[in-house]
C-alpha cells in the first residue's frame, strides 16, 4: 500500500507540473503510468480525479479575479459580463468539436507516433511565434474582444489532437493573435476552469462504476500532490513569463517527443488503447 501511495504522489506531482505548462500532460502521464505499472482502468480513473485538484489550484490562485467577476455579475457590471461571455465563447469550440469528434480523433490519433509528432510540431510553432514580430493589441484579459476569445477557443480545440497541449495551443495561439504573454497566459488559465471542470465531471460520470471507497487514500495523496505542484507551477510560470519567452518549452517538447519515440520503439513503455 505504501508503494501505491508513493505512485499516487508521483503522478499527482506530474499532473500538477504539466497540466498548465505548454508541454502536454497527456504524454507525460502515459509514460509515467506505464513505467509505474499504474495504467489499468483504476489508474485512468485516478488520472481523472487528480486533474480536478490541478484546476482547483488555478482557481485558488485567481480567487480575487473570480470574486470580482462574480460580484460584478451580481451588480450587473458590463466588464464582468463581457469577461464571462468571452470565456464562454472561447469554451464553445472545444466543447462542440469534442462532443462530435473526440472518440473518432482518439481512435485514429491516440498513439505514440502522433504524440511525438505533435510535441515536436508544437515546439516549432512556439519557436516561430517567438521569432516573429509580436504586435500586442490585447494587453490584459479585460481588453479581450469576443472575436479574440473565439480565435483562442479554436486554438484550444486543437488540443483534441493527443500531445498538442491545451495550454500550449491557447497561449501560443494567443501570441499569434496579438495577446500579450500575460493576457494569453491568464486567459488560458481562466479558460481551463470550465474546460477541465466539465471534462472531469463528464469523465467521472462515465467511469462511475469504477468509483470505490477503497481508493480514497490514493486519491487524497494524489489530490494533495497535484494541488500543491500545480499551484507552485502556476505561480512560477506567471513570474517566469514576466522576463522570459516560451523558447525553453519548445526545446523541451522536442526532447520529449524524441523520448516518446525512443521509449515506444524500444518497448520500454506500453501505450494504452484510447
Amino acid at each position: 500500500m505504501d508503494l501505491l501511495l508513493l505512485k499516487a504522489a508521483i503522478l499527482g506531482v506530474i499532473e500538477g507540473l504539466t497540466e498548465f505548462l505548454p508541454i502536454s500532460s497527456t504524454g507525460h502521464l502515459i509514460v509515467a503510468e506505464s513505467l509505474l505499472k499504474f495504467d489499468d482502468a483504476r489508474g485512468k480513473l485516478f488520472e481523472i480525479v487528480i486533474q480536478s485538484a490541478a484546476i482547483m489550484a488555478v482557481m485558488w490562485e485567481y480567487r480575487a479575479k473570480i470574486g470580482t467577476v462574480a460580484s460584478g455579475l451580481v451588480q450587473g457590471q458590463e466588464a464582468a459580463r463581457r469577461f464571462t461571455l468571452n470565456v464562454f465563447i472561447a469554451f464553445l469550440p472545444l466543447a462542440i468539436i469534442g462532443l462530435a469528434l473526440k472518440k473518432h480523433i482518439e481512435a485514429v490519433l491516440f498513439n505514440p507516433i502522433t504524440v511525438a509528432i505533435t510535441s515536436i510540431v508544437g515546439a516549432l510553432f512556439i519557436l516561430w511565434a517567438e521569432k516573429r514580430k509580436h504586435t500586442i493589441t490585447v494587453q490584459t484579459v479585460d481588453d479581450l474582444g469576443w472575436k479574440d476569445a473565439l480565435k483562442v477557443g479554436f486554438c484550444q480545440a486543437l488540443a483534441l489532437i493527443p500531445g498538442t497541449s491545451r495550454s500550449g495551443a491557447t497561449i501560443i495561439g494567443g501570441l499569434f493573435f496579438g495577446l500579450s504573454r500575460k493576457a494569453a497566459t491568464d486567459f488560458t488559465f481562466f479558460l481551463a476552469m470550465p474546460t477541465l471542470i466539465g471534462a472531469t465531471v463528464y469523465s467521472l460520470y462515465k467511469e462511475r462504476a469504477l468509483l470505490s471507497v477503497h481508493d480514497l487514500g490514493i486519491w487524497a495523496v494524489g489530490l494533495i500532490a497535484s494541488f500543491i505542484s500545480a499551484f507552485l507551477c502556476v505561480r512560477w510560470l506567471l513570474r517566469y513569463i514576466s522576463t522570459h519567452d516560451f523558447t525553453i518549452f519548445a526545446w523541451y517538447r522536442i526532447a520529449f517527443g524524441l523520448t516518446i519515440l525512443g521509449l515506444y520503439l524500444g518497448h520500454v513503455v506500453e501505450w494504452p488503447k484510447a
